[in-house]
């Protein structure tokens, strides 16, 4: 006797199915079952917040990468770090793992790549063909997996709704950008979720299916209780990341600033004509890309971070590693700021240089302890890795249902 679905709620969080069954027929779909006996010996599974396994109901899942980086960066590369910090939770939470990515990564998940190296490092001059390879390889491979997590934006829309398959989209970027309306308003049924609430704005119209705010690795990052004599600034250099601020506001606050910074090929002439002079300032030193390992002790002995950003950040892994470090943030108002930074416990959340430089005098006040057991609690790389796991089960659950629900072999 097959499974006969009764009922569901709709929010991705809270899945609740009712279905009936002949029990010795059925296979288990969940380890959050509840039965209920009856004397005909039929029977009555509650998946209550099926969503929820933490990992416990092992899934083939399959990542999906972008491939300008390698997996993790050697570099800088935030969407590239994370698909590498949650791809490595999963498997320690012990899901059977394939990771898509450039031949140069590094997991302990299987490894499946279509070009040797990271497009960036390997100077590829057509990278979009590499990516219908990509897409190639994980359409061919599509039946081996419960669910697959693409991290390529719309790329693959058209091969995923044609194919019908248990797949779900991050949206890593920015999506304040015109013609993305119509992509989303075409590809209205493709499942995508937010990094930050703030990052839904644009495209409210969206199929979202939850906001899980990136994480990261608790070992990686060593907390220091006490505080450096110098700003920091990390990331990227363009004018949107608000570098001309950072420096405006630490010259006029009369501290160090240290730039840990990479210079795309877009951003050159901006780095050339603006950036450059600006760099001969004696409290101004600029180093350069730094690795996992330097970016530790950078953040960690820095007095606080700069995020004077001017642009909608989606998310802003930086702000959670100078978490990690204990390391407050003075950080613009903008985009996925306030949902990151706790006003007043993880840093100060400013809206211009002037108040930037008062709290650059209030910020010794933070609790570095405190930033630290909030990063733990909020940001850890396996709370992330969970919150995942959540939203496949429900995707899964959610094609139990769209399929006529699951039926029982014999």
């Amino acid at each position: 006797m097959g499974l006969l679905i009764a009922y569901i709620f709709k929010d991705i969080m809270t899945v609740c199915l009712i279905v009936q069954f002949d029990k010795p027929k059925t296979k288990q779909l969940s380890d959050a079952v509840s039965f209920a006996g009856s004397e005909d010996k039929s029977e009555f599974i509650i998946l209550t917040r099926v969503c929820v396994q933490q990992g416990n109901e092992r899934m083939k899942i399959a990542q999906v990468a972008p491939i300008e980086e390698s997996v993790p960066p050697k570099y800088y590369g935030g969407t590239e770090r994370v698909v590498s910090y949650l791809t490595e939770e999963l498997v320690n939470l012990g899901h059977d793992v394939t990771l898509f990515a450039s031949g140069d990564s590094s997991t302990s998940a299987q490894l499946v790549s279509v070009n040797d190296y990271s497009l960036r490092l390997g100077q590829s001059t057509d990278s979009f063909a590499y990516y219908m390879l990509l897409i190639s390889e994980v359409m061919k491979r599509a039946e081996e997996f419960d669910v697959i997590h693409f991290h390529i934006d719309y790329l693959h829309f058209p091969l995923s709704r044609q194919l019908k398959l248990p797949q779900l989209t991050t949206l890593h970027g920015r999506l304040d950008i015109p013609v993305l309306q119509k992509i989303y308003r075409e590809f209205y049924d493709m499942p995508v979720i937010s990094i930050s609430n703030n990052q839904r704005m644009p495209l409210p119209s969206a199929n979202w299916l939850s906001t899980v705010y990136n994480g990261v690795p608790e070992h990686i990052y060593t907390f220091q209780s006490v505080a450096g004599k110098y700003l920091a600034f990390l990331g990227r250099i363009s004018p949107e990341k608000g570098i001309e601020s950072a420096i405006n506001i630490a010259i006029r606050a009369g501290m160090p600033l240290k730039i840990a910074a990479k210079v795309d090929k877009v951003d050159q002439q901006y780095f050339n004509d603006v950036i450059k002079p600006l760099l001969r300032h004696p409290l101004i030193e600029y180093i350069g890309e730094i690795n996992e390992l330097e970016k530790n002790l950078f953040l960690g002995n820095a007095y606080a971070m700069l995020f004077p950003i001017d642009w909608p950040e989606p998310f802003g892994l930086v702000m959670i590693e100078a978490m990690a470090c204990g390391t407050p943030t003075i950080a613009y108002q903008c985009g996925s700021v306030p949902e990151v930074i706790s006003h007043g416990e993880t840093g100060l959340i400013v809206k211009n240089v002037e108040q930037a430089l008062k709290s650059v005098e209030k910020i010794e006040a933070i609790d570095r302890h405190k930033c630290r057991q909030i990063f733990e609690t909020r940001f850890s790389a396996r709370r992330m890795a969970n919150d995942y796991a959540n939203a496949y089960s429900a995707l899964i659950a959610q094609k139990y249902i769209t399929s006529g629900g699951y039926v029982a072999n014999g």
